[in-house]
């Protein structure tokens, strides 16, 4: 016969119920700086893949929508310093284990490449270097698009850091989606088809990840269901899965493609700033913080009964 507990399972709390860690203080040009990063960096692997395969109305368009998104995120990147030398300090050292200053080198050898990519021919630059452009460009967008995605997760908002193994291609997928989108609203759809793809796959990464990321959060993820995370997680849910069933099924036509990759993009930006709310919810909430925190204090006890060798 089971013995009754003498005592009772405690529900995770704080002193007096205030967080236990300090909620974000991000202001609406930081989730705008992700999605332009990401926008940005996806339409120069976009560029690259269009001009290998000679597409160059593809390429001309996405190189063009590269520079003028890296340009308007180097905008909010200024407004949320606040002082543009503020940047400049931040290049003073080089830490590999710090997202920021990765991020902050990754910026500055991307947005010249962009740049020289998208307007070298009509600055007379010879070929070679406007390939060397191109090829930078493509290497580093990738990771100008993701390194948000690990800045965030690398702190103690429970909403992120738990979901650090599925954030990164939450915001892969998102910037795909946003440069597909943008490339089939600026380019003919006879030259659109890769873009199309690309747009497809970015979302099906997307909501992939995403619903993974919900599914293993568990009770922490509830905030993207509740509150303004909840409404901006249905917008950019419902935008992107729209978009792409009207690229998907439409994208042949011109005003069809237009309007799934205007969706497209709408969503990828939802989605960014549902992150950014999630986890300023995430952090006002002390049973977020502490239950992780728990379980993670009882497994490892219980790997420790488990293994001596281990404590």
């Amino acid at each position: 016969m089971r013995e009754p507990e003498l005592v009772p399972d405690l529900e995770p709390t704080s002193y007096y119920g205030r967080p236990v860690i300090k909620a974000p203080v991000w202001k609406w040009a930081v989730p705008a700086y992700f999605f332009a990063g990401g926008l940005a960096g996806a339409s120069s692997l976009l560029a690259a893949g269009a001009g290998v395969t000679g597409n160059r109305v593809l390429a001309g368009r996405a190189r063009l929508t590269a520079l003028g998104a890296i340009s308007a995120g180097a905008a909010l990147l200024i407004e949320d310093l606040g002082r543009p030398e503020r940047f400049r300090n931040m290049l003073r050292v080089a830490k590999p284990t710090s997202p920021m200053s990765v991020g902050s080198w990754l910026l500055t050898l991307y947005g010249p490449a962009a740049g020289l990519a998208a307007l070298g021919e009509a600055l007379g630059f010879p070929r070679p270097v406007r390939r060397l452009a191109a090829s930078l460009a493509a290497l580093t967008g990738p990771a100008v698009a993701t390194y948000t995605a690990v800045l965030i997760a690398d702190t103690a908002v429970p909403v992120w850091h738990e979901a650090r193994r599925e954030l990164p291609f939450v915001f892969g997928g998102a910037a795909a989606s946003a440069a597909g989108g943008a490339a089939m609203v600026t380019t003919p759809p006879a030259h659109a088809g890769p873009a199309r793809v690309f747009a497809l796959l970015g979302a099906a990464t997307e909501l992939g990840a995403f619903q993974l990321a919900r599914r293993r959060l568990g009770e922490v993820g509830e905030v993207y269901g509740e509150g303004r995370a909840g409404a901006l997680t249905r917008l950019a849910v419902g935008l992107t899965g729209a978009g792409a069933a009207v690229s998907g099924l439409g994208g042949r036509r011109r005003l069809a493609a237009a309007l799934g990759g205007a969706m497209l993009i709408g969503g990828s930006l939802a989605s960014r700033f549902a992150v950014l709310d999630a986890g300023v919810q995430s952090a006002q909430q002390p049973a977020s913080t502490i239950g992780p925190q728990r379980r993670g204090l009882e497994q490892n006890g219980a790997r420790a009964v488990a293994d001596p060798t281990t404590r």
